[in-house]
């Protein structure tokens, strides 16, 4: 005896050794023994078990499942009775295991009910079915037609409306994206690069910025609509000719330097910080934008600043112009040391901004020792002076310290210019001095006048941020409160709210008690951290740039750590697995394989060592 039964969703036949209650030993055609459910038996036939199943499913492909549908009526069936019906007498074995499998292969027609059992689908849910039956096979025809298109790079036109979303927020489950992934598997290619391939990607440079911008300012990088403050305009006018020193790229400028010979010999050195603090108020629609953006985004060749240009214009010390300030002087002896010092609010004449480029050839290290015939040198000079007087007293001089590079990248109709600068060289040393000093200094002021503020501090080796104001022990000062760049940053404008209240003798606008600067104080610093990680990233994508622009084939780096390289004449660190294992410092050189600006890749190969230099690996907080 043979039966036709059902397991797993699968019709099989075996040839029964043993019959018991409940179940059957049976063997299969490969002479595989198992044993079965009686329940799951659908079919008892003596004919020969060779070749059964290929001839009910031949006779299953001869029947019409329509009229099949057609012959079942309403009720539960069995299929032994519809194939009775549809063949018009008792079906053989054949004809009715033929039955079973059409109606198991036609879920939309029938539906199951047990084993053997079926009852056909009502008509408007079959004319439903089927419809989207029909739907699913034109657009797996589609797919095919796009998938074809993306493997040859053509851009699909049923793609192109959809490209935004494709790129940075695709639907899994959308016929586009479905497209975009059977092409990857088909071509091996990353879902990146296809989309570039085909121009759904224009270019890597506007993917990079655009994927920062739908993270970040979802709503767009235009300014909502906001209430223009009034600049006031009774304050003091002092009598000093304040300049700044900029790269040439700055146009938000908030800081400016003054100095002044006093009677008694000594130094009057200021410190100018601009105020944007006297206009933009508290709960204004200024304020909301400024605790929404938090910081000027700074990009090679592009930025979006923290507050609108008509907003910063009037604050910025621009050459020529007479601005409000938040002013430090500080009382200098002959020999550096500070007598007093003074805080106070006052209009300032801003003579001169120096920018780095112009004013580098003459205030150097070389150029110290005499007059270059700058028309600020020696002012420039006295303020150095005092800078190194500065950063000895925090124990943080150190004339042995290896030179550290800096690169400024000049973005001009697509093509950059990477410049090195030597980090720690006088010019930057005079106003990241300064600005430490003024930081520490006003930070003081608040926490002895028992005022919030937001500090930057450093225990244990890790930087935070906090409104206690406690030590900074990487910069050696006892506290330390971001205040001189209140155009750019949120949190120093919030600072010189609470010094500008305490000059006035006024309740200041933020306490603890409230909670505000804690919510200022979590969203600025993760907020300021992916502003960084964006800066950086974009300069990476610059430097790969460069490599391509200057079509170099060949470059020289130096050994980082393990098998990371420091690419020569840029930042830029990658990894390089063909390298030898060599000591830190060591200059080799390296073939370009291949660069991917989109994916961010330099794949390098090991050419040679060049030479051995040891070089003082440092990673510091800049937090001027």
């Amino acid at each position: 005896m043979n039966i036709f039964y059902e397991e797993e969703g699968q019709f099989k036949v075996a040839t029964v050794m043993t019959e018991n209650a409940g179940s059957l030993q049976v063997e299969s055609a490969s002479g595989k023994r198992s044993k079965i459910k009686a329940a799951n038996v659908l079919l008892r036939f003596e004919p020969a078990m060779q070749g059964f199943m290929d001839a009910a499913s031949g006779e299953a492909e001869k029947l019409d499942v329509e009229f099949l549908w057609e012959c079942c009526g309403e009720p539960e069936f069995g299929f032994e009775d519809l194939a009775a019906e549809y063949f018009g007498k008792k079906p053989s074995s054949v004809e009715a295991a033929a039955t079973a499998i059409k109606l198991h292969s036609a879920p939309i027609y029938f539906y199951r009910k047990g084993k053997g059992r079926y009852k056909a689908a009502p008509a408007e849910t079959l004319k439903l079915a089927l419809a989207a039956v029909d739907r699913k096979k034109l657009q797996a025809e589609q797919m095919a037609v796009w998938v074809q298109q993306l493997n040859n790079k053509a851009l699909p036109e049923g793609l192109i409306n959809k490209a935004d979303s494709l790129v940075y927020n695709p639907d899994k489950n959308s016929l586009e994206w479905k497209a975009i992934d059977e092409a990857v598997q088909t071509s091996g290619r990353l879902a990146l690069t296809v989309m570039h391939d085909c121009g759904l990607i224009h270019n890597a440079h506007d993917y990079h910025l655009g994927a920062f911008l739908r993270e970040m300012f979802s709503d767009g990088i235009e300014f909502p609509p906001y209430d223009l403050p009034d600049v006031p305009n009774d304050l003091p006018l002092a009598n000093v000719a304040c300049f700044s020193i900029d790269d040439a790229t700055t146009t938000e400028i908030d800081d400016a330097f003054s100095l002044e010979t006093l009677p008694n010999g000594n130094t009057r050195v200021g410190i100018h910080i601009a105020a944007p603090a006297l206009s933009v108020q508290p709960e204004t629609s200024l304020d909301a934008i400024m605790l929404q953006r938090l910081s000027t985004v700074y990009m090679p060749g592009n930025k979006i600043t923290m507050l609108p240009e008509n907003v910063v214009k009037p604050f910025s010390l621009d050459a020529g112009e007479t601005k409000s300030a938040l002013s430090l002087y500080v009382e200098l002896s002959p020999q550096f040391e500070v007598i007093t010092t003074e805080t106070k609010l006052e209009k300032i004449k801003v003579a001169d901004n120096l920018r780095h480029d112009e004013l580098e050839p003459f205030f150097n290290e070389t150029t110290l020792e005499a007059d270059s015939g700058h028309a600020y040198w020696a002012r420039l000079k006295l303020l150095f002076e005092f800078a190194e007087s500065l950063e000895k007293a925090r124990g943080k001089h150190n004339p042995n310290r290896a030179p550290q590079m800096d690169y400024n990248f000049y973005v001009t109709e697509g093509l950059v210019k990477i410049v090195a600068r030597e980090r720690g060289s006088p010019m930057d040393k005079l106003v990241a001095e300064l600005m430490i000093y003024a930081n520490s200094h006003w930070g003081g002021l608040l926490k002895a006048a028992n005022i919030a503020g937001i500090y930057r501090a450093q225990t244990g080796g890790k930087v935070f941020m906090t409104h206690v104001a406690e030590p900074h022990q990487g910069l050696g000062v006892a506290q330390y409160a971001w205040c001189t760049s209140p155009l750019r940053r949120a949190v120093d404008l919030v600072n010189q709210r609470q010094l500008i209240a305490m000059l006035n003798q006024q309740a200041a606008p933020y306490n603890v008690a409230n909670g505000k600067l804690n919510v200022i104080i979590r969203n600025f610093d993760q907020t300021y951290n992916a502003y960084s990680e964006f800066q950086t990233r974009m300069e990476r994508y610059w430097c790969l740039q460069y490599l391509m622009q200057e079509q170099l084939t060949e470059v020289t780096a130096t050994v980082w750590r393990d098998n990371l390289v420091r690419i020569d004449g840029m930042f830029y660190i990658t990894k390089v697995p063909s390298l030898p294992e060599l000591k830190v410092g060591t200059k080799v050189l390296l073939e370009i394989k291949h660069i991917d600006t989109l994916l961010m890749e330099l794949n390098c190969k090991f050419k040679g060592v060049i030479e051995f230099a040891p070089v003082e690996i440092i990673e510091e907080d800049v937090e001027v």
